[in-house]
C-alpha cells in the first residue's frame, strides 16, 4: 500500500495517524528558539538587500506598495497575514481568474511558469527568493518557522482530507520540496513531501533543510 493510501485513511486532524506530535516541548522550545535567533540575524544581514530591493520596486513602481500581504493558512488551518515584496502587477489577485486554465496546478495551488503578472524587478527578487525576506517577520511573530510546509492561500476546506495533516506543522520559509532538484509541479505531490516533513520534523532536518536551501539558492537558483 502507498503512503498516499494510508493517508487517505486517516482522520484529517488526527495528530496521531503520523505520529506528528511526537516532537517533544525541550525540542519545541530550541526550535522555536533557533528560528527566532537565525531570524533576527537574517534581517540585520540582509538589511542592505532588502533596501535595494524596496528601492528597486518603487522606482519600478512609485504608486504602489512595495509589499504584498494575502491571507494564508498556518498551524492547524489558522490564518494569518504572510508578508512578502511585491513581485508582481497591483492588480494580480484580481487577473487570477482569468488566467486559471494556465496553470500547471489544477488542486488548490495556482502556478504558471512564465507568469505575466510578474514584474521584471520581481523576476529577479523571485529568482533569489529576496521577495521571501519579510517573511522573517512573520517568524518572529511566531506564524510561520524557517522551515516547514509551504503556507497556502486555499481554505483548507478546499483541501481532500489527507492533505490536511499538512497543517500539522507551522508553515516555512523553506522546505522540503523547494530544495528538490525536480519540484513536484502539483499539489498532491508537495502535499506527499510535505507530509513526509511533519512525520520527520527535527532541529536537525531543519538544519539540513537550511543548508541545501543555501547550496540551492547560490548553485541552482531559479525562483519557481
Amino acid at each position: 500500500m502507498s503512503d498516499l493510501d494510508l493517508y487517505t485513511n486517516t482522520d484529517p486532524y488526527d495528530r496521531g495517524a503520523f505520529n506528528s506530535n511526537h516532537v517533544g516541548a525541550t525540542q519545541r522550545y530550541l526550535r522555536r528558539a533557533f528560528d527566532v535567533c537565525l531570524a533576527l540575524l537574517m534581517l540585520v544581514s540582509a538589511a542592505p538587500i532588502l533596501i535595494a530591493a524596496i528601492a528597486a520596486i518603487k522606482l519600478n513602481d512609485r504608486r504602489s506598495s512595495v509589499f504584498f500581504k494575502q491571507t494564508r493558512y498556518g498551524l492547524n488551518g489558522k490564518p494569518f497575514t504572510i508578508v512578502k515584496l511585491r513581485t508582481m502587477v497591483p492588480n494580480a489577485e484580481q487577473m487570477k481568474s482569468a488566467l486559471a486554465e494556465l496553470s500547471e496546478d489544477k488542486g488548490p495551488g495556482f502556478k504558471i511558469q512564465k507568469d505575466p503578472r510578474i514584474t521584471p524587478v520581481g523576476s529577479v527578487l523571485r529568482k533569489y527568493y529576496i521577495d521571501e525576506l519579510p517573511q522573517l517577520y512573520n517568524v518572529l511573530r511566531g506564524e510561520m518557522a524557517l522551515v516547514g510546509p509551504r503556507a497556502n492561500s486555499y481554505n483548507p476546506s478546499t483541501y481532500a482530507p489527507w492533505q490536511r495533516q499538512r497543517l500539522l506543522a507551522k508553515p516555512g520559509i523553506t522546505g522540503t520540496w523547494q530544495i528538490a532538484r525536480n519540484k513536484p509541479q502539483n499539489f498532491d505531490q508537495r502535499c506527499q513531501m510535505d507530509i513526509e516533513y511533519v512525520r520527520q520534523q527535527s532541529l536537525l532536518k531543519d538544519l539540513t533543510i537550511l543548508v541545501l536551501t543555501v547550496v540551492m539558492l547560490v548553485t541552482r537558483p531559479s525562483g519557481y
